[in-house]
Order: structure tokens, then sequence, then C-alpha cells
């Protein structure tokens, strides 16, 4: 029916608004945590997923890409208000925004503001960082040479792959017939 069509839709670009402004939060932590280097290189938000790819020389190590899933998902909980705002191109980057296409921005650009992110950008977004609502790295992995790609879950999404890997652990548990918070040193004992 038309309703259902209309209600699929709202839903489908919400997870869009969350997993575009995620790319926002990801890019501010990648460059806090590896460096000014990084720079992004692409992206694309789909309903299901984000892909961003960024410039950098080599593999990001599972803790530190742990410690990044954390602090994204530190200022989603912090909740910061979305900014849009309209500007001369030469204010925003006197404000400090970030424009990595500068070919294709004209006089008047759109900023997006996120708590510490600032980036030029003409996307949807949430109306505050917290409605992402969960951040998850789904995987990374280089893209060509100097260029890594990040994937990721936000919402329903991530809370989706959480409690699908929570059902393989109480799987594999059951397998070797332990409880799961046994389930290391039952391993360690096969």
């Amino acid at each position: 029916t038309p309703r259902e069509l209309l209600k699929r839709h709202q839903l489908s670009r919400r997870d869009i608004e969350r997993n575009h402004s995620a790319t926002h939060l990801v890019h501010l932590v990648l460059r806090r945590r590896l460096g000014s280097h990084v720079r992004q290189q692409g992206s694309l938000v789909e309903p299901a997923r984000l892909r961003f790819d960024f410039s950098h020389h080599g593999p990001i190590e599972p803790a530190q890409l742990a410690e990044i899933e954390h602090e994204v998902n530190e200022l989603v909980w912090a909740n910061a208000p979305v900014e849009v705002r309209e500007m001369a191109y030469r204010d925003a980057l006197a404000l400090g925004a970030m424009a990595f296409f500068a070919d294709k921005y004209g006089d008047r650009v759109r900023v997006v503001a996120i708590g510490d992110s600032i980036e030029l950008c003409g996307g949807t977004h949430v109306r505050s960082a917290g409605q992402v609502g969960l951040f998850r790295v789904a995987s990374q992995g280089g893209v060509a040479a100097g260029v890594r790609r990040l994937e990721a879950l936000t919402g329903p999404g991530a809370y989706e792959e959480v409690r699908r890997v929570e059902r393989e652990f109480h799987a594999a548990a059951e397998a070797v017939k332990a409880r799961p918070e046994q389930l290391r040193r039952r391993l360690e004992q096969l």
C-alpha cells in the first residue's frame, strides 16, 4: 500500500542519515587516532551500511580499531547537535571546515558540524549525533596503495550484528558443552 511504501522509505532515509552522519564522526576519529594525513578518499552510504575510504599507509591493528570504534560511539553518546549552515567557501575554510573535493565547490557551501567535526557536505544527516544509535566496524581492508577502507553499521544494523555475534558465541559454547563465560577455558582444554 502507499502508506507502507512511505513508511519503508522513511525508515530507509533514517538509516541513510545515521550512516552518513557516522562517516563524519569516523573521519574525525581516524584523523585523531592515525594522524592528520588521513583524508577521505570516497564513501558509500546505504541504508544497510557505510563504507569509508581514506588515505593511510597500512592496516589498522585490531586493538586500535576497537579504540576507534569506541571513540566514535562516545561521540554518538555525547549527542552533539548537528548544525547545518550555508556560507561563503572562504568563510567555511576559515572556520576549519574540511574540504576534500575543492573542485566541486562553488562560492557558497553547506557546512555540517557535529561536535568537533566540521565538513563541507550536501548530504542528509541526523539532527543529533545520538540518533546514530550504535556504531560497529564490520571490516577494514585495502583498496589501493595508500588507501584503506572501513565498512561499518549503525543503529538497528549494528544492533543486529551484535546479536548475530552473540548467537554464534552461545552456539560455540553449546557445541563444546560449556557455559558462555567458560568458553575460552574449555577451548584451551580441547
